[in-house]
């Protein structure tokens, strides 16, 4: 398994953060990675996915929502074809420091048959696209908080 993980602390309570992160809609306003999402927020439902990490070209899919528990975790499930072939689950983890302040937790673990090769190609760039969005939902949710 290959993994890429982040971290951030966002000076909002972690109902902000979590209003930002689910409100899809308002991604291409703000979210530099993730360009467009759609479906509902919600433990089995199917989304659809564009995203572009830096220097890559932009990528549309549908993960399955393996998990949404408000004000907490967001987690899903994608797949390259077919499951196996190359396979990512992404995870928003939402953690409360205090009543003003979330510590915010991005990241992915890859499975398959080619997330070796896959990941030796796009990790750099997809851990920067993570951190450019960490970036942008602190500056959101800290300016709507």
């Amino acid at each position: 398994m290959k993994s890429i993980s982040t971290q951030i602390t966002i000076n909002a309570p972690v109902e902000q953060v979590w209003a930002v992160l689910t409100n899809f809609s308002a991604y291409p306003e703000w979210n530099p990675f993730i360009q467009s999402i759609s479906g509902e927020a919600k433990e089995g439902s199917q989304l659809a996915a564009t995203i572009q990490p830096p220097g890559q070209s932009a990528m549309t899919f549908r993960p399955t929502v393996l998990r949404a528990e408000e004000n907490r975790e967001f987690r899903w499930l994608g797949k390259l074809f077919i499951k196996g072939l190359f396979d990512g689950e992404h995870y928003f983890i939402m953690t409360t420091i205090d009543e003003h302040s979330t510590r915010f937790e991005h990241g992915e673990n890859f499975r398959g048959l080619l997330a070796g090769l896959i990941m030796s190609k796009i990790a750099d760039s997809t851990k920067a696209g993570f951190e450019a969005m960490n970036q942008a939902l602190k500056a959101r949710a800290e300016a709507l908080s």
